[in-house]
C-alpha cells in the first residue's frame, strides 16, 4: 500500500512550468557561437538532465564559462514572458497549499531563475523551499539538494517523501535519497528507460496526482 506523502518534492521543466523553447534556443545561442550544429526541442528535450555547472564542462570544456555566459543572458532575457504552466499545475498546487503536506522544488534549473519563474506565477508562496542548481554544494540527482528541501520541516528522508518528475534523473534522485519516486508525464515508462530505479507510481497528468492524493486523503474531497 502507497503510504500517504507529509512531502512532495517537484522537479520545475516538463513537470509544473514548460519553457523548452526558451532552453532550446538558449542552447542555440551557444552553438552559434561556437559554430557547432543546432538541436530541435526533441534533441533538448532527449539530452538536458545535468545542472549547467556539470553539464557544461564535460560540452564545452575550457569553454564551459564563455558558453554558460552566452546561455545565460539569453535566458534570462527572454524566460519569463514565455513561461507557462503544464497542464493542472496550478490547480494542484493551490489544492496542496491548503493541505498539512510540505512542498518543495528540487530543480537542476539555476536558482535564482527558478525563484524569478516561480514568483512570475504566482507560486512562491505555495513552497517552502524552491532549490535549484547550485543552492547544494552538488546537484541533483545527488541527495543534497533534497536535504536542502526538506531543512526545517522535520520530516526525514523516506517513503514518506514523495519525489515527483518526469525523467530519468528525477527518479535516480529520488531512490538515491529514499524517497518514493513518481513519474509525472503524458508518455508511459519506456522499456528498460529508468533500469533498476524505475517509478514507483506514474500519473499521465496533475489532475490524476490530485486524485490519488484524495484518495490518500491528503487532499480533502473534490466538490461536484
Amino acid at each position: 500500500m502507497t503510504t500517504p506523502p507529509r512531502a512532495l518534492l517537484f522537479d520545475w521543466d516538463n513537470t509544473l512550468i514548460d519553457n523548452w523553447d526558451v532552453i532550446t534556443e538558449a542552447m542555440n545561442a551557444v552553438y552559434d557561437a561556437f559554430g557547432m550544429p543546432r538541436w530541435t526541442i526533441e534533441e533538448a528535450k532527449a539530452r538536458i538532465r545535468s545542472s549547467m555547472r556539470e553539464a557544461f564542462p564535460r560540452a564545452f570544456g575550457d569553454r564551459a564559462p564563455e558558453a554558460g555566459r552566452i546561455f545565460s543572458d539569453y535566458f534570462a532575457t527572454h524566460h519569463l514572458e514565455r513561461l507557462r504552466e503544464m497542464p493542472g499545475a496550478g490547480a494542484l498546487l493551490r489544492e496542496l497549499a491548503g493541505a498539512e503536506v510540505h512542498l518543495g522544488v528540487v530543480s537542476n534549473k539555476r536558482g535564482r531563475f527558478l525563484r524569478l519563474e516561480a514568483e512570475r506565477l504566482g507560486w512562491k508562496e505555495y513552497f517552502a523551499s524552491l532549490v535549484g542548481a547550485a543552492d547544494a554544494p552538488v546537484d541533483k540527482p545527488a541527495v543534497a539538494p533534497v536535504d536542502l528541501a526538506l531543512a526545517g520541516s522535520g520530516i526525514p528522508r523516506g517513503p514518506e517523501v514523495w519525489f515527483v518528475g518526469d525523467t530519468d534523473i528525477d527518479m535516480t534522485c529520488a531512490v538515491n535519497a529514499g524517497c518514493l519516486p513518481i513519474l509525472l508525464r503524458r508518455e508511459p515508462p519506456g522499456a528498460g528507460e529508468f533500469g533498476d530505479q524505475p517509478p514507483a507510481l506514474h500519473f499521465h497528468e496533475c489532475a490524476e496526482l490530485a486524485a490519488r492524493l484524495r484518495a490518500l486523503r491528503v487532499l480533502p474531497p473534490a466538490i461536484l
